[in-house]
């Protein structure tokens, strides 16, 4: 993007870090410690996408979006959280 507007600023990107971590929760790997899989992260990174550009088709603010992704990163870390206590 810096290059098609032969210009760039320090927040550009800021967010992806966001989409970065909710595609390796989703695929599977754990903030609460652990390790995760490749493909569980592939097929994440296709979810958080798939997301993302429904949401932008659907004309949603880029802010509401962010909401969206983080609500997503809770869940998922309720999810492996109740998921391994349970099994412990």
């Amino acid at each position: 993007m810096a290059s098609r507007l032969m210009a760039a600023q320090a927040i550009m990107g800021m967010f992806d870090l966001m989409d970065v971590i909710a595609a390796v929760v989703i695929g599977g790997a754990s903030l609460l410690g652990g390790e995760g899989r490749i493909i569980g992260t592939v097929i994440g990174t296709l979810i958080i996408a798939c997301i993302r550009n429904g949401l932008n088709l659907l004309g949603i603010a880029a802010d509401w979006q962010l909401l969206a992704v983080g609500a997503i990163i809770i869940l998922a870390v309720l999810l492996d959280y109740v998921g391994k206590k349970r099994t412990a």
